[in-house]
């Protein structure tokens, strides 16, 4: 059974809070429709590079993540660039940079 869904606009600020509590610098850095906007990680590793996670749904309808860059971290350049070419077919969506070189970040779903 699915999880009921946060409007998105809820979602984005739970998790800045969340990592404003564990002193990780989070960034909206493109506010979506406040509704139902899709939402983007940015991840952003330090020197070890980034990667962008995309919200999705699971075959149950379950909050999942899925890795837009791929299985390996990449230059910020070339997840900046994926970044702009998602925001060019969906202008609602959400973007959050979220700095965190030491991996204290939790996801709220599976990363499938």
């Amino acid at each position: 059974m699915s999880v009921p869904r946060l409007k998105a606009w809820v979602w984005v600020q739970a998790q800045v809070m969340a990592c404003n509590r564990l002193a990780i610098p989070a960034t909206v850095v493109k506010k979506g429709h406040k509704e139902a906007g899709a939402i983007l990680l940015k991840l952003n590793r330090g020197m070890a590079g980034c990667e962008v996670l995309s919200q999705v749904r699971d075959a149950a309808g379950d909050l999942a993540w899925f890795r837009s860059t791929g299985p390996d971290l990449v230059v910020e350049a070339d997840a900046d660039a994926l970044i702009g070419r998602e925001l060019s077919f969906d202008p609602d969506l959400w973007v959050i940079e979220i700095e965190d070189p030491k991996g204290l970040y939790e996801l709220d779903g599976a990363l499938i």
